[in-house]
């Protein structure tokens, strides 16, 4: 099931959607269309001074500058020199401003469409992730938002002086000759149905493109992170297979959006050569029986070819328009897709005593799956260690993450000291629980950055004491730069038990009440699991610890062992008390230690 608001298909919907959000950006967008509009106002006046010129050559004495003041035809030349400088001057002035203007805005506005889009899918639960790919999510925060921002660059300020271009040329039309506008602009309505026309049929074709676009950034993601595994199982040739079909869906995805987009250039050609052949005929007939003046005929006749880059580069535009608002689909959707886990609760967790978790009769189950956990009660003490063991699938890592407010319980309850989880404040629950999980992900940059993260405003001293906790001092002594060393993406630089024990570092720098243990030693050698097996023997003094293992050897000390299987709790004691009752915890024990006997586990 989809947790998305769904948006309409309708570019022009899309357009709606965008204004409102950049409701902040409101009088930069109108100064910035000002700007564009003096800049075309500007931009036209060159043709009608020419028309001007005409006349004076003309008319002479008799012209239309004649009648401001102008008796000379030198001093009417003059004066059309003076004004084509201003004008110019002025066209250069606003279009200087309106580049600026526009591209600002496009950097800023695109700033705060990748931030909250990036803040919306931070704040999501962890089953938004499972339905969605990393490459998806970075073709849109990244190649979707910069879609939109080339339109708000050029194809906004395009569109706009071409709407002033057609309103002012028309303008002047009307006022000369009537009869000639008409017949010069009764192509317009056919290029404006051409748009819309074209528009509908491309809003399918680019929504396909830029899914094609996520398809292939979610299979090259996949692939550079998986490249030992492709390199192992020697399946080189089978990726790049893989990857030259998505390469060619994209581009055939693309083939069929230039068709529709390309098909508008030679209808806006023919359009306009249908209103130019008007006036140029037209014009010349009416001049010649003297009922245009000659300098207006030529004025037409220039508006007329004026019309013809702007309305050209209408296809372009739109071609640009119609990416864009695709584009914009995606973000706007992802920012508005809805979260099933709301950080709505208010009380904090103060001070940092262990705690008592309590989940009561909890169930869970994963969507579209039978998997999770059914009416689930545990009453864990403060200061205490729980240990979570079963077979792969039978809930325990669900816990932690249900704990985590990972995901939204769907029956029945989970508390810490008393107060409902979601009655606290995602962030204060969180720095109340330190985690360490078996997947370690290290961030790209130095140990020290890493270790850190756990406490970003912790001293030198205590960086090092978390260190020597975790016993990763050993190993991080004998790299060429200590502290300072790079991981590499991923932690790539560093061995698996290495890594382990900077997450452990990490943990014990944040200085959490809760410490969950997710399968923590289970990736690392019986030397690494000895030195973390010594660090937590400390570290869980005087704390609550959720231990969740598949060796038992780490858990023989825990204060209480609960045992699951198929989202079930079946058993649940000390060590000693569950191999008592040669049950699933003993029979596993036995098969550990090696100590089975005709059917019967010992100690």
């Amino acid at each position: 099931m989809s947790n998305t608001v769904p948006l309409s298909d309708s570019s022009f919907s899309a357009l709606i959607q965008l204004l409102r959000y950049a409701k902040g950006y409101r009088r930069r967008i109108v100064l910035a269309s000002s700007c564009s509009a003096l800049n075309t106002l500007f931009d036209i006046m060159p043709e009608i001074l020419i028309g001007i010129a005409i006349d004076v050559v003309v008319n002479r004495e008799a012209s239309f500058l004649a009648g401001f003041g102008f008796q000379t035809p030198q001093s009417q030349i003059l004066m059309l020199g003076v004004l084509t400088f201003v004008i110019w001057a002025g066209e250069s002035i606003f279009q200087y401003l309106y580049l600026i203007l526009w591209r600002n805005l496009a950097q800023d506005l695109q700033a705060d469409l990748r931030q909250d889009a990036y803040d919306q899918v931070q704040s999501q639960d962890m089953g938004f992730f499972e339905t969605r790919s990393s490459g998806e999510l970075t073709a849109i925060l990244n190649d979707d938002v910069n879609q939109l921002e080339r339109f708000l660059d050029g194809g906004a300020n395009d569109f706009l002086q071409v709407f002033v271009s057609v309103t002012l040329i028309g303008t002047v039309f009307f006022v000369i000759s009537p009869s000639i506008a008409v017949l010069a602009f009764t192509p317009i309505p056919l290029i404006i149905w051409g748009a819309f026309y074209f528009m509908r049929r491309a809003t399918p074709l680019y929504a396909d493109v830029r899914q094609c676009v996520a398809d292939l950034a979610s299979r090259l993601s996949n692939n550079i992170g998986g490249m030992a595994t492709i390199k192992a199982f020697t399946a080189e040739r089978r990726e790049s297979e893989r990857l030259r079909l998505a390469s060619r869906d994209y581009v055939q995805a693309n083939r069929r959006a230039i068709k529709v987009s390309s098909a508008f250039v030679p209808l806006i050609r023919m359009a306009i050569l249908a209103g130019f052949l008007a006036t140029f005929v037209i014009g010349g007939l009416k001049a010649l029986d003297g009922t245009l003046n000659v300098g207006a005929y030529g004025m037409l006749v220039f508006l007329t070819q004026r019309l013809l880059w702007p309305l050209t580069m209408l296809a372009q535009t739109v071609d640009l328009f119609e990416r864009a608002m695709a584009s914009t689909r995606r973000i706007l959707t992802l920012i508005t897709s809805q979260n099933r886990v709301r950080d709505e609760g208010t009380l904090l967790l103060s001070g940092n005593e262990p705690r008592r978790i309590r989940f009561d009769s909890m169930s869970f189950e994963y969507p579209g799956t039978h998997s999770g956990v059914k009416n689930m009660s545990l009453d864990i003490q403060a200061g205490t260690t729980m240990a979570l063991v079963g077979a792969t699938g039978s809930g325990k890592s669900t816990l932690i993450k249900l704990l985590l407010r990972f995901y939204p319980v769907s029956g029945g309850s989970i508390s810490i000291d008393g107060v409902l989880i979601n009655q606290l404040s995602l962030r204060s629950l969180r720095e109340s629980i330190g985690l360490v999980s078996q997947e370690v992900f290290l961030f790209e940059g130095s140990i020290w950055d890493n270790i850190a993260y756990g406490n970003p405003d912790a001293s030198k001293e205590q960086v090092r004491q978390a260190a020597l906790a975790a016993e990763a001092m050993e190993f991080i002594e004998h790299l060429p730069h200590g502290f300072d060393t790079l991981v590499g993406e991923r932690g790539i630089k560093l061995s698996g038990g290495q890594r382990q024990r900077l997450s452990l570092a990490r943990a014990i720098l944040k200085n959490p009440p809760i410490l969950i243990l997710d399968e923590a030693t289970s990736a690392v050698d019986n030397e690494t699991e000895a030195a973390i097996q010594r660090s937590l023997a400390i570290i869980s003094k005087k704390r609550t610890v959720l231990v969740v293992a598949h060796r038992l050897s780490t858990i023989v000390a825990a204060d209480r062992i609960v045992v699951m299987e198929k989202g079930n709790m079946v058993e649940q004691g000390t060590h000693e008390e569950l191999v008592s009752l040669n049950g699933f915890y003993a029979r596993q024990w036995a098969v550990q230690t090696g100590a089975v006997q005709q059917g019967v586990t010992t100690p």
